[in-house]
């Protein structure tokens, strides 16, 4: 038996290229037929030799459609994203502009409107600036207050413009009371395992006085920087006894400086009685809104 041997590649290439010339001979003469025709041919041969090349040729481009469908979907859907997210931003900014308004008019000229800037580097994280300083009537020691109570005090003092801390710096002290005057003490800053963790104690608080959960404290005027009846924060649970004659209570602050961008700034006419500013219906409101908390 003679051995396999492979078919010579003369034999191929003359059918392929009898195969072509034929095909060319066949477009050749569908030149010459009539339109009815050639549809009618276009036609058999899109249903019998070519429907899988043009199945193929469908399939991608409905993918690709796609694609491009989900492609221009997820820009709409980024697009009404940031758009909600300005809108609130903008919403939240209007209604902090209103109610510092009103505040304001309570307040009256010895408090100046000022807008808040963030240094942004490290160690500065509980400073922030203000839009006017001396020339407007500041002077070291003013209080920094937003519609919900006390946010900080200033520092120092420029021409145009002032330095202060908020509630979250180290050395932040206030004399502070009671709303309804039955204790005294002082709140100070504790300083938490990570900035956002720092929270407002009320310390000096006699051991055999009981404070009520959700007692509304204010500043209590006790030396001449800080006006009587700012709201500062509600008590919460007892934070520490100090041996048989004081305790301490922490604080759920009223303000958050972190999202604090417009205040008002006292100017040098003190008044020694700013209860008139914040009425009990204003502490109230303060005292529903949720703070996030945590330093700026």
């Amino acid at each position: 038996m003679p051995p396999y041997a492979p078919e010579p590649e003369s034999n191929g290439r003359q059918r392929e290229l009898f195969v072509a010339g034929v095909v060319l001979v066949l477009a050749f003469s569908a030149m010459f037929l009539s339109g009815g025709s050639q549809q009618q041919i276009a036609g058999v041969f899109q249903t019998s030799f070519l429907r899988p090349f043009t199945e193929v040729q469908l399939r991608r481009e409905v993918a690709r459609l796609r694609g491009v469908a989900v492609e221009d979907m997820r820009s709409l859907v980024d697009s009404l994203t940031l758009m909600l997210i300005t809108h609130a931003a903008v919403v939240d900014e209007n209604e902090t502009l209103r109610e510092l308004l009103v505040l304001g008019e309570r307040a009256g000229a010895q408090y100046r409107p000022a807008t808040v800037l963030r240094p942004g580097t490290p160690g500065s994280e509980s400073m922030f600036l203000v839009d006017v300083g001396a020339e407007d009537g500041l002077r070291q020691g003013s209080a920094v207050v937003g519609p919900a109570g006390l946010i900080g005090v200033i520092r120092e003092v420029r021409s145009r413009q002032a330095v202060g801390m908020d509630w979250t710096h180290p050395d932040f002290r206030v004399g502070a009371m009671i709303e309804d005057g039955s204790a005294y003490g002082l709140v100070e800053r504790w300083e938490g395992e990570f900035r956002e963790a720092d929270r407002l104690v009320l310390n000096g608080i006699a051991f055999n006085q009981s404070v009520a959960r959700s007692s509304r404290v204010v500043t209590s005027g006790a030396g001449g920087i800080f006006p009587r009846g700012i709201p500062i924060g509600r008590t919460q649970e007892v934070f520490d006894t100090e041996g048989s004659w004081r305790k301490s209570y922490w604080l759920d602050p009223f303000v958050d400086p972190a999202s604090t961008t417009h205040v008002l700034v006292l100017t040098r006419d003190v008044d020694l009685d700013a209860t008139r500013i914040w009425p009990g219906d204003s502490i109230a409101a303060a005292d529903r809104a949720p703070v996030s908390g945590g330093a700026s």
